[in-house]
């Protein structure tokens, strides 16, 4: 990540433990072959990398990197009985290995960098010939809600957007990602829709849906200026409530992008 973002630990840690390939990263399942080499970018705590791990078997392996050294922490100990998963505290401009993959992943990560056609050009850096760049990612603009949530919500969110451009982040890099894959100098680019919908009922609704309360946890924004700490603490407050009593439904768009060296 370009911007010094901060994360709060056991949030975010239990947030990514909660994650699994087939909910969260589902389109990526057809192209996932016994024997693969995969290179997870931004793998968190490896909730989903052994899930990948898992489809690959013993003759294949997934190696996650991520520069939250307590994620990997978390990790290694959480699946530490994945043989062929390896999770590295690193980043992904730093890291090197001798090793060629023949599939990088990066799920919800580029949102998070100024410099995305940079960070793909790296990814084709760890592929073999004829590998292949799977990325998947928000267009955080189009984020919908029914009914509309408080009025302390939507303002935190939109100074979370300004926040967000403010660092050079694209708030609809999903929109963007084939031509920065283009730009990148990748071919046969596809794109899949993956769009993340949240209906009252289901049995993940208020943890998925309640995820903007997680965000605003940080103090971040705060810190920097951008928000009060009392806005914050009532758009917290505030949209707890509104997911426990009022909330129907939550869309985010999302989509995955893949393109072959």
């Amino acid at each position: 990540m370009n911007k010094n973002i901060k994360r709060d630990g056991d949030t975010s840690t239990k947030l990514f433990d909660n994650r699994s390939l087939q909910t969260d990263y589902s389109t990526l399942i057809p192209i996932l072959k016994p024997g693969m080499r995969v290179l997870d970018v931004g793998c968190g705590t490896g909730a989903i990398s052994k899930d990948i791990a898992a489809i690959v078997g013993p003759q294949g392996s997934v190696t996650g990197i991520d520069n939250t050294a307590h994620f990997i922490e978390s990790g290694k100990e959480t699946y530490q009985a994945v043989k062929n998963l390896e999770l590295i505290y690193a980043d992904v401009f730093q890291f090197d290995t001798t090793e060629k993959f023949d599939l990088v992943v990066s799920a919800r990560v580029l949102q998070w960098l100024n410099n995305p056609v940079e960070a793909l050009t790296r990814f084709k850096h760890f592929l073999r010939p004829g590998g292949q760049i799977s990325v998947l990612d928000y267009n955080h603009e189009l984020l919908s809600w029914a009914p509309s949530p408080p009025e302390s919500m939507l303002q935190f969110y939109a100074t979370f957007l300004r926040w967000r451009a403010d660092a050079g982040m694209n708030n609809h890099i999903a929109e963007d990602l084939s031509s920065y894959f283009a730009e990148a100098g990748l071919k046969n680019i596809q794109v899949f829709n993956a769009d993340e919908v949240y209906t009252k009922g289901q049995d993940n609704f208020i943890p998925r849906v309640g995820i903007w309360s997680k965000v605003a946890v940080s103090t971040q924004m705060v810190e920097e200026g951008y928000i009060s700490n009392n806005d914050r603490l009532k758009a917290i407050e505030d949209y707890d409530n509104w997911v426990n009593r009022e909330a129907e439904s939550m869309t985010m768009v999302l989509k995955e992008v893949r393109g072959l060296v």
